[in-house]
């Protein structure tokens, strides 16, 4: 009677064996979360009646592993006070191509046009300089020109006699304006000008969030700052461009009086704010990105210890 006791309870014993090794290999087979946990308690202690004989360190390597995920995960939000500094760096290079496009807009020394100094008189001569807004007609004294310039002006000549300045009727009646018998392309000068305001609209946007970032402490807002700024300076510089086709524009409509013209200062403020811009707003978009490209490219000084 003993020894079919005895007999029963080891085959007992090993039935009970062979199930949990069954188990254990069916749920290491599945790619599952359940399965890291049997791996896991399985590795810290073995198993013992279906529970570990390592429960707690089991537990504790679980709980590592779901925490050093969440790390992982997580991805920084806030700009650093290294990128805060560079920042605010950029964004002062960008203000100060936002005052270049500023003065630009606001002044109507985009181009000059000057008749030859003998058109008119041997005493005085008439230059004209007009922008997106405006034209002005000036009249100087020939004595003041420099006798080796063949054409009147500088319209900027100190001691003008006369000056009158008339803004374009492109957005109110629509009527092309007439300067030294030429006639201007109110297409051409209505396209500069509407880009030249949405390049202005895309700065404010860039500038407040770029400020936003700044104050809350948000990396997100540099995004959209960059790629305002990109498409502002680009802007402005198309718009020059159209600018610069309607003054061509301009000059082939007739050709009674020969004229001599040249991009002024204020087309010089426009060109050398959209390269601003745009510069800052692609070192903007190094910024944004995830990693920092010059550790990418440039090779490590130093070997890792």
């Amino acid at each position: 009677m003993q020894k079919w006791i005895l007999v029963k309870f080891t085959d007992n014993l090993l039935e009970r064996a062979s199930s949990t090794d069954r188990r254990r290999d069916d749920c290491f087979g599945e790619p599952c979360h359940s399965c890291h946990v049997v791996h896991i308690l399985h590795a810290g202690g073995g198993w013992k009646g279906g529970r570990s004989r390592g429960g707690s360190s089991g537990l504790t390597g679980v709980m590592g592993m779901r925490g050093g995920m969440g790390k992982r995960r997580a991805a920084p939000t806030t700009p650093s006070t290294g990128q805060e500094g560079q920042v605010k760096t950029l964004f002062f290079v960008a203000v100060i191509g936002v005052a270049l496009t500023i003065l630009g807009l606001g002044t109507d020394y985009w181009v000059e046009l000057a008749p030859p100094k003998t058109y008119y008189s041997n005493e005085t001569c008439m230059v004209a300089h007009y922008g997106l807004w405006k034209r002005c007609l000036t009249t100087l004294w020939a004595t003041d020109i420099d006798p080796e310039r063949e054409s009147c002006g500088p319209a900027n000549l100190p001691g003008e006699i006369e000056s009158n300045c008339t803004f374009f009727k492109f957005f109110t009646s629509g009527d092309n304006a007439v300067i030294f018998q030429k006639t201007t392309q109110k297409s051409l000068s209505v396209a500069a000008a509407s880009l030249a305001l949405l390049s202005l609209f895309l700065m404010v946007t860039a500038a407040v969030c770029i400020i936003m970032s700044l104050s809350k402490g948000e990396k997100f807002f540099l995004k959209p700052a960059s790629v305002c700024f990109t498409l502002s300076g680009i802007l402005v510089l198309l718009s020059l461009i159209v600018f610069h086709q309607s003054v061509l524009a301009l000059l082939a409509s007739d050709h009674t009086v020969p004229i001599h013209h040249e991009l002024s200062w204020s087309a010089s403020c426009i060109g050398i704010s959209g390269a601003i811009l745009t510069v800052a707003g692609l070192l903007f978009m190094l910024l944004t990105l995830p990693f920092s490209p010059w550790e990418r490219c440039l090779p490590h000084d130093h070997s890792a210890t």
